[in-house]
């Protein structure tokens, strides 16, 4: 049995098959039905500014003979791409068989749905075919349905799923603003800090990233074969052609406008978002590390799920599957994310293919990073502060105190206290490489030669309680 011969075919990659019901959602944005729905939409709405004008040229019809529409008539056309399933889908694919061209079978498909329209429609008839894909090229046609694509997708779909995370920490930072947590810097013990505050700082960088994205403008152009608007001032020379392009751009796509480009729209703006997305990926991937890490060294506990397997041998183990498969799809969202962002800012002279064939994956490249926000999601649902362990390493590692002692004999001498000489290198030989306990940390305080109030407010410190205003940080999350 050849698994090609099974119907329907079996998914080639993860997203289309085990993953599916994760990264579903994109596929109403970001898949090649939802491509040329998109350009039909397109296509249908520059046909409709052409014949029924804007506010600016008094709603006159932009190309002279053509007869404006009526609101069933744009009611008709508008319905074209919102009835694109699976029936359209199969005909849309048998005009490209033979047309070896995407974007004609878009047109010859919209040609078919004309054939379709009722009697009383009269402005939707054979003549009207002419209109269709006006003075366009491909690409005026392409740039403006990728960028709608995307947009939507971003909006729709991967950034409500980004925010439910952000959200997520957020919420935690707060419940655990005050909850010591040992630190460690370079894997070793360090100041203390608050398990909430650790949380705000992941908080704050993918806000900044958020922000990014939330501002992120959306490009589009419709100008031509190489963005002169040649065939457009040849065919009709008396029409503000840049007014035309602009209004449809701006008020019908609700895109951004470039008024300088070759064949193709430049991508900049892909290249901005795709790195800004890439970017956010890698603060999640840092922070399921980390929290791969606090499991490990038991700060958070997992809450095992009835009947799932930990391990094949082991059924003690409760693996931290979900944060080790989003790194893994981070990984791969931002190792595609990179390339879009390098390849489609270039094109040879007026326009080459490639990025054509790049842009088909951009659907791939989101669809890891969803799928990655969905396992961080779970992951993060399904563990909670180990309070116990959390205090028991704070209590293991009173040299800790080390660091507030010595800047506090600093401050001693800088007041003219004496004895309070080479403070760093009296610390260091109590505490480094040594075992100390709160007796050790008392003993020394009381051998130096503090005021009474400095000794007392250093005495009463303990690992638990030496977390400086890392709850009042949390506030700056947002």
């Amino acid at each position: 049995m050849k698994l090609t011969d099974i119907s329907p075919a079996i998914a080639l990659t993860p997203l289309d098959g085990r993953y599916h019901k994760a990264t579903a959602a994109l596929v109403e944005y970001l898949s090649e039905p939802a491509l040329n729905r998109e350009r039909m939409r397109v296509e249908v709405e520059w046909m409709i500014l052409l014949a029924n004008g804007f506010e600016a040229n008094g709603n006159q019809p932009i190309i002279e003979g053509v007869k404006p529409f009526t609101e069933a008539e744009i009611a008709f056309l508008r319905a074209i791409p919102e009835n694109f399933g699976a029936e359209g889908i199969a005909a849309h694919a048998a005009h490209e068989a033979v047309t070896h061209h995407d974007v004609k079978a878009v047109e010859y498909y919209i040609d078919d749905q004309f054939d379709k329209a009722p009697a009383e429609l009269t402005g939707i008839n054979d003549a009207l075919k002419t209109l269709v894909h006006f003075a366009c090229t491909s690409e005026d046609i392409n740039n403006l349905s990728i960028a709608r694509c995307v947009k939507n997708a971003m909006e729709q779909v991967w950034t409500p799923a980004f925010t439910a995370i952000i959200d997520h920490l957020a919420a935690k930072a707060e419940d655990y603003r005050d909850m010591p947590l040992l630190s460690l810097t370079h894997g070793q013990p360090a100041t203390p800090t608050t398990l909430g505050k650790e949380l705000a700082v992941y908080v704050y960088r993918l806000n900044r990233q958020l922000k990014h994205i939330e501002n992120q403008e959306y490009l589009g152009k419709i100008n031509g074969a190489t963005g002169t608007f040649g065939a457009h001032l040849a065919a009709c020379p008396n029409v503000d052609w840049i007014a035309v392009s602009r209004e449809f751009v701006e008020n019908r796509m609700g895109l951004t406008w470039n008024p300088l480009t070759t064949q193709i729209e430049s991508h900049d703006w892909q290249a901005e978002l795709y790195s800004t997305v890439s970017h956010a990926n890698r603060i999640m991937h840092n922070l399921c590390v980390d929290v791969w890490m606090y499991i490990s060294r038991k700060v958070f506990a997992q809450v095992p799920v009835k009947g799932a397997t930990g391990s094949s041998t082991m059924p003690h183990k409760v693996n931290p599957i979900r944060f080790e498969n989003a790194e893994a799809n981070f990984e791969l969202s931002c190792s595609l994310l990179d390339t879009l962002s390098a390849t489609l800012v270039e094109s040879r002279w007026q326009r080459d293919l490639t990025d054509s064939t790049t842009q088909r994956n951009i659907g791939s490249a989101l669809g890891y990073s969803l799928l990655a926000l969905n396992n961080l999601m779970g992951g993060l649902n399904s563990i909670h502060p180990n309070e116990q362990v959390m205090a028991a390493e704070l209590d293991e590692n009173w040299e800790v105190l080390g660091e507030p002692i010595q800047t506090a004999m600093r401050a001693c001498e800088l007041r003219g206290l004496p004895g309070m000489d080479k403070p760093y290198e009296k610390v260091k030989e109590l505490m480094r490489g040594h075992s100390i306990s709160q007796e050790d940390v008392e003993r020394f305080i009381d051998a130096q030669s503090f005021d009474p109030e400095t000794a007392a407010r250093l005495k009463a410190l303990t690992p638990a309680t030496y977390t400086g205003v890392a709850n009042k940080l949390v506030a700056f999350d947002r």
